[in-house]
């Protein structure tokens, strides 16, 4: 016979309704009588329902996750990572892909609400009206966007820029180049700015885009990399990256020896490319597990949502230097 929440209270001598908010509201019990009833359902092996749970507590005890592509080699070490500490938590995580369309991502949010109890958003292409709107329905959690009043999690790619521009003046190249991501990229701004920052009257730096995050996009760009004169080039991501390195390639210019080039992310394929590619390391994995560590905290009290304090997580990045990169023609 399956053991019961009235056979843990009468274990752990206490009411039904006390093991019930342990369960669910464990800052409403002491922590003595928390650890005893615990400690009585581990005994008996009591696994609690959780439709059951859902019901008591009115929440679904599931989490939505938006990526911007899932096809980019960026998200799933993030994803992984989100579910691993969301399954740790006793939620489940259901993952959602945008495609880099930002009128799929509002709808995918508020889909959602109706079956979590909160969505992070990686990412996200839409704008800081919309997300104000759908966090009134929903706890939100932010990665790679940073808004007032929403947790949020985000990876120091200025700094990371600023290390990948130096390292190409380091090596001597003054003519340089970025090929920058969409248009309703947060980070994507963030990184032209810290370009040209580091740059300043030292060199000069040439934007082109935007430009969708793909290969496909990186080796379009290409012809008008070969023809513009610059000898180093700053790609928005890693897919750029490896697509322009290929472009380069078919028309005849060597990678490194006539154009360096640099990546962010630091996904396998920039290791696995020729030239292995020199990029910007961002944690992932660690944005992904404090991404649902702030979502779960910030909707998981008996406030209203417009009292809890927000919280932002920065971290750090470094850069990999690889084969990618060499002094200037």
């Amino acid at each position: 016979m399956a053991v019961t929440i009235k056979d843990v209270a009468r274990e752990a001598q206490v009411h039904i309704s006390t093991v019930s908010r342990a369960l669910s509201m464990p800052h409403r019990v002491r922590p003595e009588t928390r650890a005893r009833i615990l400690e009585a359902a581990r005994r008996l092996g009591y696994q609690p329902s959780r439709v059951a749970r859902a019901l008591t507590t009115g929440r679904t005890y599931n989490i939505g996750l938006v990526v911007a592509d899932i096809a980019n080699p960026f998200f799933p070490p993030m994803i992984k990572a989100a579910e691993h500490t969301a399954r740790a938590r006793d939620y489940h995580l259901f993952v959602a892909d945008a495609s880099e369309d930002p009128a799929i991502e509002a709808e995918l949010v508020d889909a959602l609400a109706k079956q979590v109890d909160g969505v992070v958003l990686c990412a996200p292409r839409i704008s800081n009206a919309n997300i104000d709107r759908l966090a009134q329905n929903i706890p939100l959690a932010l990665v790679n966007r940073k808004i007032d009043g929403i947790p949020s999690v985000t990876m120091d790619l200025a700094e990371g820029a600023r290390l990948a521009v130096t390292h190409l003046l380091d090596l001597g190249h003054r003519r340089l180049a970025y090929v920058a991501g969409p248009r309703q990229s947060w980070t994507n701004t963030q990184i032209r700015r810290s370009a040209a920052g580091t740059v300043g009257d030292e060199a000069e730096i040439e934007v082109i885009g935007p430009n969708t995050p793909n290969e496909k996009a990186g080796t379009e760009v290409a012809k008008r990399i070969a023809e513009s004169g610059v000898t180093a080039v700053l790609a928005y991501n890693d897919l750029l990256a490896i697509g322009l390195i290929q472009g380069l390639t078919d028309l005849g210019v060597d990678v490194p020896g006539d154009v360096s080039v640099i990546g962010i992310d630091d996904t396998v394929l920039a290791r696995l490319a020729k030239p292995s590619l020199t990029t910007i390391i961002v944690p992932t994995a660690d944005a992904g597990t404090a991404a649902i560590d702030l979502l779960l905290q910030y909707a998981g009290g008996d406030s209203d949502l417009g009292s809890r304090p927000a919280a932002h997580v920065s971290l750090p990045t470094k850069l990999a230097v690889r084969d990618s990169t060499a002094p200037p023609p």
